[in-house]
């Protein structure tokens, strides 16, 4: 399904000193199978015009023409070199030269060549498809909600929560990666309320996304009775500071998966407490480490509509699918 532009209409609503503005001027809707499918790209890692990075745009332009896709996801680290701007063109080509409506939260590495990151999503405001936004008021550039239409365009059927996971940490008694801020906790938990009273009560079927996997990914793979699926090769690179995003979720009751990037060799999907804790198929060339078996690829997530469902697979080189997996029956 490609998009239709609409007015753009700009709602300002206010929580607590909070000002989430909802520009999303183009319309996501369950298909008339009452399907929605996202592919996930992540760690694209470009370098313009250095080796290595054509691998990443062959695959993808594979996996888009395969699968057709309703919205793409990049969770982060799509450039990893001057000029980012130009990168960040090939990284986003294949995605916007078919017409496809996409959405980008930034990784770690995004903001470290010669672009900010308020730069950078500037930079994707010039791009048809584009639905990256942003919230003012609370940390982070890339945190904001886009909505799925129900297949009869007649209300909202689900809701894709995008954050900013930052990059490293600001201090000393914590080294490694920054945390998701509680503001942005607070910002979600707002958001989800709204989404559940205006669902007649019913916690509105959510997924999230983000470049750093948060604490939860690590504690998911414990255990000798845990559902995990996919690859686990590295260690998992979470920030050491816990700041309550996944409980804040697991109270709310919307969100049945979490998706994230960053840990290149790892793509593994794993029960949380009844959430779906899921890792990205690296997507980059060879400009970074990305010894993951069988190469690069995507993550590939559908939703049916009225359901609290995921049906998730890894898309590589070939068209060879791996790793199918339908939440929750195959958590039970």
């Amino acid at each position: 399904m490609r998009f239709s532009t609409k007015i753009m209409c700009i709602v300002v609503l206010l929580f607590v000193g909070i000002a989430t503005v909802a520009a999303q001027d183009i319309e996501l809707k369950f298909n008339n199978n009452r399907k929605f499918k996202i592919v996930q790209f992540t760690d694209i890692h470009w370098k313009y015009g250095k080796p290595g990075s054509d691998e990443a745009g062959e695959r993808m332009a594979e996996i888009l023409d395969i699968e057709k896709p309703d919205l793409v996801v990049f969770t982060g680290d799509l450039v990893f070199a001057k000029p980012a701007r130009e990168g960040l063109d090939m990284a986003l080509e294949a995605t916007v030269s078919r017409g496809i409506p996409f959405a980008v939260t930034w990784g770690n590495h995004d903001d470290e060549w010669d672009l900010t990151r308020e730069e950078l999503s500037q930079h994707l405001t010039t791009k048809n498809g584009n639905l990256s936004s942003t919230t003012e008021g609370i940390s982070g550039v890339s945190n904001y909600a886009l909505t799925i239409k129900s297949c009869d365009g007649e209300h909202d059927a689900a809701v894709l929560y995008i954050f900013d996971s930052h990059s490293y940490s600001a201090l000393k008694q914590s080294k490694g990666y920054d945390w998701i801020k509680y503001d942005q906790v607070a910002w979600y938990r707002q958001l989800s309320d709204k989404f559940t009273a205006a669902n007649d009560g019913d916690p509105m079927p959510a997924l999230a996304f983000l470049h750093i996997p948060l604490p939860e990914f690590h504690e998911a793979t414990l255990g000798t009775s845990i559902f995990v699926v996919g690859t686990h090769k590295e260690k998992v690179c979470a920030p050491e500071i816990n700041s309550g995003l996944a409980a804040a979720m697991l109270e709310a009751g919307d969100v049945m998966g979490i998706f994230a990037g960053h840990d290149h060799v790892n793509d593994y999907v794993a029960n949380w407490r009844g959430i779906l804790l899921g890792y990205g198929r690296f997507t980059g060339g060879n400009t970074v480490y990305n010894n993951i078996p069988k190469g690069n690829g995507a993550r590939i997530i559908e939703l049916t509509e009225g359901s609290r469902s995921i049906k998730t697979w890894i898309r590589i080189k070939g068209g060879k699918i791996l790793n199918e997996v339908d939440y929750p029956t195959d958590m039970q």
